[in-house]
């Protein structure tokens, strides 16, 4: 293929396995590079960076399911999706094969993030343009910034505050990229019919990813306190339904990549988070669904909330319950939809005027 060439590189699984925000972002840009004409390399490892546990057999079972012909040589799993040319390799050999990479494909961008990604950086810095993809103000995310990347990605105006970057380092604030609202088809989990919103009735309420660093103690007593509103629970980083589902006003989904319906089933989301996230990508989604959030007061959750919702520290159990009770759905979710409709944008202009590609490399 000609045209120019970019690769993205980090020690987490290559898509279409979608663990958090982070892997939507990068799969998102990976796919308008495609459309715009370059050819996309995207190597990860089949093992977790975090424990060296075996992904493989997760990854195996999605192309199966999906259809998608892949081959298997030497411990590295190499397949095409939607035209991003993917590779997972085993933890041990991710600098090995970015250094082949580097020589055969002569990529003109290399992006990379989270763990231990300074290596990675570091190696393709003399070659490459890169950039350091900030999701996070976590040390996990930040090291990155040690490998000197060309440009730091800072995914929120929150974190680029917090990035301390080198003289050779330029940060720029790049919102993650989003695609258009899902349509709300059928939802086939149990419970959640395709009626949506039920006039009259209390508004469903959402929260995703129901763990203690996300708010889950501030959960509990909100469950316990409205039994009269229905509460929807979406697996995220791990299972905890043991935790809820003995609620009668929970209905618990698992881990789901289809999140359109349920946006249409629920007319607020909670952000309840207790550490400081960087612009959660639900908060947008949502909003490009006409939902509005409560969210914490912490980290980068206002700027992605902005007037589509409310704000309210973590702590403050009595003015969360208010806010569920009294929240305008109907003038927040406008707002909310309002807010969110610029960022689902093409995001190759602002890397080329941040100076990581050509201009003309932007457009396709």
């Amino acid at each position: 293929m000609t045209g120019p060439t970019v690769v993205f590189v980090w020690r987490r699984t290559p898509p279409p396995l979608l663990i958090g925000g982070a892997e939507v972002s990068q799969q998102l840009l990976a796919e308008e590079f495609v459309g715009a004409g370059w050819r996309v390399v995207y190597l990860g490892s089949h093992e977790a960076p975090w424990n060296g546990s075996a992904q493989i057999g997760h990854l195996r079972a999605h192309l199966r399911a999906h259809g998608t012909v892949w081959e298997e040589a030497d411990g590295e799993v190499r397949y095409r999706w939607n035209g991003v040319s993917c590779r997972a390799v085993p933890q041990d050999r991710v600098e090995a094969t970015l250094k082949r990479l580097l020589t055969e494909a002569r990529p003109d961008l290399v992006m990379t993030s989270q763990e231990r990604a300074a290596d990675l950086a570091a190696l393709a810095r003399p070659s490459s343009r890169v950039a350091g993809w900030l999701h996070s103000v976590s040390a996990n995310s930040m090291g990155v910034l040690h490998g000197r990347p060309h440009v730091a990605l800072a995914t929120s105006e929150f974190v680029a505050g917090r990035a301390q970057t080198h003289a050779n380092t330029k940060a720029v604030v790049f919102y993650p990229p989003f695609a258009p609202a899902e349509g709300a088809g059928p939802l086939l989990a149990a419970g959640l019919g395709t009626a949506g919103r039920s006039p009259g009735s209390p508004g469903g309420v959402l929260m995703v990813n129901p763990i203690p660093a996300k708010g889950a103690a501030l959960l509990h007593q909100l469950i316990r306190r409205l039994p009269a509103r229905r509460f929807t629970l979406v697996e995220g980083w791990w299972d905890t339904a043991s935790e809820f589902t003995a609620y009668p006003n929970v209905h618990w989904v698992p881990r789901t990549y289809a999140m359109g319906p349920i946006y249409a089933a629920n007319d607020l989301l909670l952000v309840p988070s207790q550490v400081e996230d960087a612009f959660p990508r639900v908060i947008v989604e949502a909003g490009l669904h006409g939902v509005p959030t409560i969210g914490s007061s912490r980290g980068g959750i206002p700027e992605a909330v902005r007037d589509g919702g409310v704000i309210l520290h973590p702590d403050d159990v009595d003015g969360w319950l208010q806010a569920i009770d009294s929240a305008d759905r109907t003038g927040l979710g406008a707002r909310a939809r309002a807010g969110a409709a610029p960022l689902v944008r093409p995001c190759l202009p602002e890397l080329a005027a941040a100076g990581l590609i050509p201009a003309a490399a932007a457009a396709g």
